[in-house]
This record gives C-alpha cells, sequence and structure tokens, in this order.
C-alpha cells in the first residue's frame, strides 16, 4: 500500500448532500471550539453540517491516545474551560481578539469540501490549538485530537488495523513532506506522520492497541528527525518527549516548543 494515500440560522435539513467521511472527520469536533459538550453541539455553523460521526472507531481511538479510559476524571483544580493549558507555560491559552474572530477562523478550517484542503487547513491553523479535548483534561489538544482522528481513519480506510500503524518521523536535515491526512504534525524543520506505510522513514510501531503511548513510541524510534546530539534545544525536547504520554498533549507541546525558539535560535535557555 502506498502512503501517498458563529452559528447559521441554516439548518442541517438545508445543507444538502452527503459529506464525504474525510470531510466529516475535519469538522467533527467543532462543538468543542465553541465550548459546548457533544450533548449540545448544533448540527450546522455558519452553513457547514458538523459533529457528525466518524465511521470505524477513528474518533474513540483518537480519544484513547490521548485521554485515560473510562469515566473522565479533573486533572487540574478549579480548571472548567475549553480553552487548553499550555505545558509549556502552565497558562491558559486565550483568544488575542474577538469571539466572532474565533467563529470566522473555525470556519477557515471546515468550510471546504476538499479534504486535502482541510488537512492542509488544520495543520496550520492555530486557532483550534486554543481549545482541549476536554475540560477534564486541559492539557489535550483539539488541534492534534482532529489530526489524530484523521491519519486513523485514512489508515483505517487503507486497509491497515491499528496494531499495523507507525509513528514516523521525516528524515533528518530533509525537506519534510506533507502526506495528505497522515501528517499529524508540520514544522519548518520536520514532520511527524501516523501511517501503515512508513516509505522509508524512520518508524517505531504504536502498539497493539490505542493507548497514551507517546513516550514509549518516541523511545523506540530508530532516528529522530532533529539531532539530539548537536543542540541543547533538540535534547531538552526530546527529554521532554520521552515522558509525554498523551499523543495530542505531545504533539502541541512539538509544536510550541520548537515555534517558542524559533528555527535560528541555538542553545537558548528553555524550561527543562
Amino acid at each position: 500500500m502506498s502512503d501517498s494515500g458563529g452559528s447559521s440560522s441554516a439548518g442541517v435539513d438545508d445543507v444538502v448532500g452527503e459529506v464525504e467521511p474525510m470531510v466529516a472527520t475535519y469538522r467533527h469536533d467543532v462543538h468543542k471550539a465553541r465550548s459546548r459538550s457533544h450533548e449540545h453541539a448544533e448540527d450546522v455553523f455558519r452553513g457547514v453540517r458538523v459533529n457528525e460521526d466518524v465511521p470505524l472507531g477513528a474518533d474513540h481511538d483518537a480519544a484513547l491516545l490521548s485521554r485515560p479510559r473510562g469515566k473522565p476524571e479533573r486533572t487540574l483544580d478549579a480548571h472548567e474551560s475549553w480553552f487548553r493549558v499550555s505545558l509549556l507555560t502552565g497558562e491558559v491559552v486565550s483568544t488575542s481578539g474577538t469571539v466572532d474572530d474565533v467563529d470566522v477562523a473555525l470556519r477557515e478550517v471546515i468550510e471546504s469540501d476538499d479534504a486535502g484542503a482541510l488537512h492542509e487547513a488544520w495543520l496550520s491553523s492555530d486557532v483550534p490549538a486554543m481549545f482541549n479535548e476536554s475540560p477534564y483534561y486541559p492539557y489535550t489538544s483539539l488541534k492534534f485530537h482532529t489530526l489524530l482522528v484523521a491519519a486513523l481513519l485514512d489508515n483505517y480506510r487503507a486497509g491497515f488495523g491499528f496494531d499495523e500503524l507507525f509513528l514516523a518521523v521525516s528524515l533528518r536535515d530533509a525537506v519534510p513532506e506533507v502526506v495528505p491526512h497522515r501528517t499529524v504534525l508540520s514544522t519548518a524543520g520536520f514532520a511527524l506522520y501516523v501511517t501503515g506505510d512508513p516509505a522509508g522513514r524512520p518508524a517505531a510501531r504504536l502498539g497493539s492497541r490505542p493507548a497514551r503511548s507517546f513516550a514509549d513510541v518516541w523511545s523506540r524510534l530508530p532516528e529522530f528527525p532533529f539531532d539530539v546530539d548537536a543542540s541543547r534545544r533538540w535534547r531538552v525536547l526530546d527529554a521532554q518527549l520521552r515522558r509525554i504520554r498523551s499523543w495530542s498533549v505531545a504533539l502541541q507541546f512539538i509544536e510550541e516548543y520548537v515555534a517558542a525558539l524559533g528555527p535560528a535560535v541555538e542553545d537558548a535557555e528553555v524550561v527543562a
């Protein structure tokens, strides 16, 4: 197998036609970015059908990659917000504009009917990263949960089982390629993939079933996408990733960490 693989006045009945499953995947958790539970979610957001079920259990499996099984328990006292808490800074991520601005930005990551365009929009957008998967788990990331759901569904539709999947990383010093739906993190210097076909990239198996296993899988990679021995910044990042179990938390931490240091910063003082 190849690896190339504000609310509107309109009601759900006014939005005609079937929604392609990969397109629906990028729209399935919009209610969380609007601080609403699934039970109180709307079916249409700014004229776009949203909050539909994701097939093949991909949403359920992605949730288990980042959150524990069973009844949720509060993990951060006094935090009851859908806004994410940054693991890098320890602070609640907040909006820089009005609520309507956030709604406009949300529409930009769901409005296309092209699944590939939606994948690229989610990879590059900062707005979904402001929100968590659940107020019970405030360090989790809605952005990376959604990208993980899409990666799992794309692999499942291609015939791969979960136990056949890998975490793959871009080759060091190579221009990172964006593979539709299977790239779950893209930075200026490297990319991470969840795929059944690593296509020659360094890779480690995810395991037999979905679990909060990022640290274990990361530690089993035969090669990292950056040179740990060459710079303290990468040694610190590697050390942190060997401790973070939740997948969406880990991916969000990488994105924030790399953005905070910038591509030209070497051996900057960072929080260890």
